[in-house]
């Protein structure tokens, strides 16, 4: 139960009257303008790819992860790279957690100095409102949205209506003036955004920021987006001098992969348009207890099970009494069907001590009756693993049927059911 106060000229917390003061009518949507309205690039490839092509004029983004995961980094950097990447573009950076003196600590640490971006140590988003309408600014940062408080709100910042307040009040003025603003907030325990749900779908687009803070890989993920896709991810590094992108990130999950050891595939996952290559990691040892353990770390641990059980009865393994570890190194998640034959070859693999040959890829979806199904974009798959290195594909029987190239110097072996995977491959 939230507490509200009745504010005369507000309608459900919001400032409705606001944005109707200018007397819109309905107009068909044919005659809508909104052709030449351009994204603001924020010159970070891995960000432009997430949020579409950058920044639309207008849009509230929120930004969430946990903390010292670098959000607050990315947000100075991205700020600096568009003040940079045109010359007297004016952006701001607000925070309610540092004083100016502490950010211009940061900033000398990351190498940002751009003229034009200005900063401002400010809670009250009336305040922030006021100076955002003086300065005019391209992108503006409110780092965090947890720290605001409105003054026609009497609760303490942080609490339900405050966020609602301040982030309905933000989300006004962006519509209004065509600033695109970036809402950084906290998470809970569970990693959802603190505050109330209604902040999500207030917003036009989410990203999360994944990753360990003991782990160097960062990945920025968009779980929703109102101008581009939500299935897109971006691949950042963290280092002393703040985070790099990373634009071969296949390269890098597989860069410390250990050779001839059996537990041990690598797979092709499809991160919206990009083939990401990550190696999948499996432990199967007896079991000590009277109860088998079922462990899977960026993996669905559903799928893992339901895998478990196919190979037990389809492909007669005497798997489902071991304990099962399963990894995917690197901090990234994978959880689409196309990994399923992956997951279990890795699985035999690891039950035979058998260890699959380094330069082989393996991609499709199992079945509950143990066929091999066929995956999408198998072309852009293998030519991604082409790039770096590998020669021999497993793949479905019906995709290497569909083939219309095939790559040169490849070889490649269609299956149709678990027990041929596993023969082709052991």
């Amino acid at each position: 139960m939230v507490e509200e106060r009745a504010v005369q000229g507000r309608v459900g917390g919001g400032h409705v009257g606001r944005g109707r003061q200018d007397g819109s009518k309905p107009v068909s949507i044919v005659h809508v303008g909104g052709d030449n309205i351009g994204r603001v690039e924020t010159y970070i490839v891995e960000l432009d790819r997430v949020l579409g092509g950058g920044f639309v004029p207008g849009s509230l983004v929120l930004l969430g992860g946990d903390p010292g995961i670098g959000k607050s980094t990315l947000a100075l950097q991205m700020l600096d790279s568009i003040s940079g990447g045109e010359k007297g573009t004016c952006v701001m950076y607000a925070t309610g957690e540092e004083s100016p003196e502490q950010v211009k600590l940061r900033a000398e640490r990351l190498g940002v100095g751009a003229e034009s971006l200005y900063v401002l140590a400010e809670t009250t988003v009336e305040e922030i409102v006021e100076h955002m309408e003086a300065l005019g600014p391209s992108v503006a940062v409110i780092d965090s949205i947890q720290t605001m408080s409105s003054m026609e709100f009497p609760s303490a910042p942080g609490s339900v209506g405050q966020i609602r307040e301040c982030a309905s009040r933000l989300m006004q003025y962006a519509k209004l003036s065509g600033t695109a603003i970036l809402l950084i907030g906290h998470v809970t325990k569970d990693g959802a955004i603190a505050g109330p749900k209604v902040l999500e779908h207030l917003v036009d687009t989410v990203l999360y920021f994944e990753g360990g803070k003991d782990l160097p890989l960062r990945i920025l993920r968009a779980v929703k987006n109102r101008f581009g896709s939500t299935n897109e991810i971006g691949v950042f590094e963290m280092r002393e001098t703040g985070l790099e992108e990373i634009l071969n990130p296949s390269e890098i999950f597989l860069s410390e992969r250990a050779e001839h050891a059996s537990g041990s595939v690598v797979v092709p996952s499809l991160e919206g348009t990009r083939p990401i290559l990550v190696e999948i990691q499996a432990l199967v040892s007896p079991c000590t207890m009277g109860m088998p353990r079922r462990t899977a770390i960026g993996l669905d641990h559903n799928r893992v099970s339901l895998l478990v059980a196919v190979l037990e009865k389809r492909a007669g393994l005497g798997i489902a009494g071991n304990d099962i570890y399963m990894n995917v190194p690197g901090g990234v998640r994978v959880e689409e069907p196309a990994i399923d034959l992956g997951i279990s070859l890795c699985l035999a693999s690891s039950l035979y001590m058998k260890p699959v040959d380094p330069d082989v890829v393996v991609l499709g979806e199992v079945g509950l009756a143990g066929e091999i199904r066929g995956v999408s974009r198998v072309e852009m798959r293998l030519k991604e693993a082409q790039k770096l290195g590998f020669k021999r594909f497993v793949l479905p029987q019906i995709n290497l049927d569909r083939l219309s190239s095939r790559p040169r110097g490849a070889t490649l072996c269609g299956v149709k059911n678990i027990e041929d995977a596993i023969k082709e491959v052991f």
